[in-house]
């Protein structure tokens, strides 16, 4: 498995992605409007600089497996950021989404030198809680309606992983 960073030359495949996956994903996600993850919309976030997105594909290959972002990238006093990832339907369960995420993680660390690398899950995923406490994050708490999920407000359990080599800069 080859993991990268995405840029816009990406963005026909990011979006080609995120439309295979709409009906996989939506229990997930908040409802998005129409053209949300057309290849014009991706390219404008993807050129704003407001998100750094990986992609997990085959060796060779263009087509995404999975995807994790870093968004929210604050410095400062916090230096930290939030992470989401999606995998690809028919390649659940692959230990893909392991593998991507523990390496956006520690570019997060070691390439952005940030503190904190934070993910929230809703309670029910059970797939995120396994995933993300093998990664090493530690839950700190429960947010009561969080966020807008397909239309509902969604709790989420709120966790995070500490940079153990931070020094500051």
């Amino acid at each position: 498995m080859e993991v990268r960073l995405l840029g816009i030359a990406d963005v026909p495949a990011i979006s080609a992605f995120y439309l295979r996956n709409e009906a996989h994903l939506r229990r997930w996600e908040p409802i998005r409007e129409s053209g949300f993850h057309s290849p014009e919309s991706w390219r404008r976030r993807m050129g704003s600089r407001e998100l750094l997105k990986f992609a997990a594909l085959e060796p060779g290959g263009d087509q995404l497996l999975g995807v994790c972002s870093l968004t929210n990238i604050i410095r400062g006093p916090f230096q930290a950021c939030t992470m989401g990832y999606a995998v690809d339907r028919p390649h659940e369960g692959r230990g893909i989404m392991g593998n991507l995420c523990r390496h956006v993680v520690d570019y997060a660390f070691d390439a952005l030198r940030l503190n904190r690398v934070m993910a929230n899950y809703m309670p029910c995923n059970n797939r995120s809680a396994v995933l993300l406490e093998s990664l090493g994050f530690v839950v700190e708490g429960r947010a009561v309606k969080y966020l807008k999920i397909n239309g509902r407000w969604e709790d989420h359990i709120l966790t995070a992983k500490l940079n153990p080599s931070f020094v500051e800069i």
